[in-house]
């Protein structure tokens, strides 16, 4: 251990315990370029129900002998989180070198400084798991005996696949469509246009937010800037929101929607995200099972779900078959 930082296993196991709280917030905060988008759930454990509610009453013309029976409509859906775990193996002093070597870096000095605490090495590992739980926010596929992030829950296009499997998303519900050409910078906008005419009227009114790849963004921007490159309004390069669509319908381009097939389109509201962060069945600690390696030990409940795919709420398009991105997922 000569030339080496020295470290405690009870330094690490009291920061895993005191810090417990902010260990386990690291992978949710670690989302947020996602999450911002979309509506986060605390508290979940397991299963809790969600509901589209809606009613018949109303408002008619002053009759005092003038009754109707309520009909109160409740489309529930389920938010399931799973629990899931992870053990990862550390050599604290490695983890010490690269917190350092980031820390000069960003400081343009140099790495002799005073070691990071284990808090901060700790964190480094946390604040690492975001990142996969980032990539299956879309495409997981719930796989009880799997060992990974795309194993613990369904993403938002796993559950979309099953939903039109069941034929609960339609084109007679009209919230689904399929498109029946490949998306190019030469027919991005005609595509976004169609896809705006045919929203629900109720949906279209809302500020709603479309989840693409960043390659449907850059062809509906190369698109704009061909056909609209001359008009005084069109001011910046990049487009955030559909024409036509009263600055309603924001375009939002996210890293882990690369290759998918598919487009959402829904206000913010309708897109949840469970965990839990708010009872004792998430836990931190670490051990040591091996000389001069530690395992960093965590469990907490992550999961998604729509909380209405109701036509007025939310729309899903399919890419075409013989788009790229949907020939990629099917080979994927």
């Amino acid at each position: 251990m000569a030339g080496k930082f020295q470290f405690t296993l009870e330094e690490y196991q009291e920061a895993a315990h005191k810090y417990r709280s902010d260990l386990l917030r690291l992978p949710i905060i670690g989302i947020d370029e996602t999450l911002k988008y979309m509506t986060p759930r605390p508290g979940i454990r397991y299963k809790e129900s969600v509901a589209d509610v809606s009613g018949n009453a109303q408002f008619a013309p002053y009759k005092p002998s003038r009754s109707t029976d309520f009909n109160l409509k409740m489309n529930f859906r389920t938010l399931e989180t799973f629990f899931g775990s992870v053990h990862a193996k550390f050599e604290p002093n490695s983890a010490i070198s690269t917190l350092m070597g980031a820390i000069a870096a960003q400081t343009k000095g140099d790495a002799q400084m005073k070691a990071p605490t284990a808090l901060e090495v700790l964190g480094l590992i946390a604040k690492s798991t975001s990142e996969n739980l980032n990539n299956a926010i879309w495409k997981g596929r719930r796989n009880a005996n799997g060992d990974t992030s795309m194993d613990l829950f369904d993403g938002f296009d796993t559950i979309t696949e099953k939903e039109i499997e069941a034929g609960n998303l339609a084109a007679a519900k009209n919230n689904y469509m399929k498109l029946t050409e490949a998306i190019t910078a030469e027919n991005a906008i005609d595509v976004a246009k169609a896809i705006l005419f045919s929203l629900d009227p109720r949906l279209r009114a809302q500020d709603c937010y479309m989840f693409c790849s960043q390659d449907f963004a850059d062809k509906y921007n190369e698109a704009f800037q061909i056909t609209h490159g001359g008009l005084v309004y069109n001011g910046q390069y990049n487009q955030d929101t559909i024409e036509g669509s009263n600055g309603k319908l924001h375009i939002v381009p996210l890293f882990n929607k690369m290759g998918s097939k598919f487009i959402h389109i829904c206000p913010k509201v309708n897109m949840l995200v469970g965990y839990d962060q708010m009872s004792d069945s998430e836990s931190v600690m670490v051990k040591e099972f091996e000389p001069f390696i530690l395992s960093y030990i965590a469990t907490m409940f992550f999961g998604v779900q729509f909380e209405s795919i109701d036509k007025r709420r939310f729309k899903a398009i399919e890419l075409s078959d013989d788009d790229p991105a949907a020939q990629e997922e099917a080979q994927g």
